[in-house]
């Protein structure tokens, strides 16, 4: 099963604050939702409780310490990530999606076989949720830039990383 990493970064590792995100780009949106319709999508707790309601056609695998953490439609809770992983491997998933926070994406970052990273160009001083280093075993193997625009504030670069 492949482990595939989601994540927009700024420039400084920035990745939100206040469990938002720091910036508006609709053509990552596209390019998020295009990517993960249809799959497993791993996260926190608090990044789940940042959407307003759950995202559509996808499968929510919620990790959090809390006991009896209420769930919707399509939404499993677990302890840890390797019950999340496990579970996803019984359900015979082809790949799971790591979409976030902070604390997921290191916990995630030796297991996970691919990055998918917008490179936001921009540095956000005041954020407080981190994107890890990307070690040199990552190589990229494909590229694709987005032109700022009246609709998104900053130049991006979506970066395919695989070991």
């Amino acid at each position: 099963m492949k482990i595939s990493v989601v994540a927009a970064v700024s420039e400084n590792n920035a990745i939100g604050k206040n469990n938002e995100l720091l910036w508006h780009l609709p053509a990552d949106f596209k390019h998020f939702k295009n990517t993960t319709s249809g799959h497993f999508i791993l996260m926190g707790r608090k990044t789940f409780e940042s959407f307003p309601k759950p995202l559509p056609n996808r499968t929510h695998l919620i990790i959090t310490r809390q006991k009896d953490y209420p769930v919707a439609e399509n939404c499993f809770v677990f302890q840890t990530i390797e019950q999340a992983l496990e579970f996803a491997k019984a359900e015979r998933q082809q790949v799971v999606y790591v979409i976030g926070g902070g604390e997921i994406y290191k916990q995630t970052m030796d297991v996970a076989n691919e990055l998918i990273i917008t490179h936001v160009y921009a540095t956000f001083d005041d954020a407080d949720a981190f994107f890890p280093e990307i070690a040199s075993d990552w190589k990229t193997v494909s590229e694709e830039f987005h032109k700022s625009d009246d609709k998104n504030r900053y130049d991006f670069m979506i970066t395919v990383y695989q070991k």
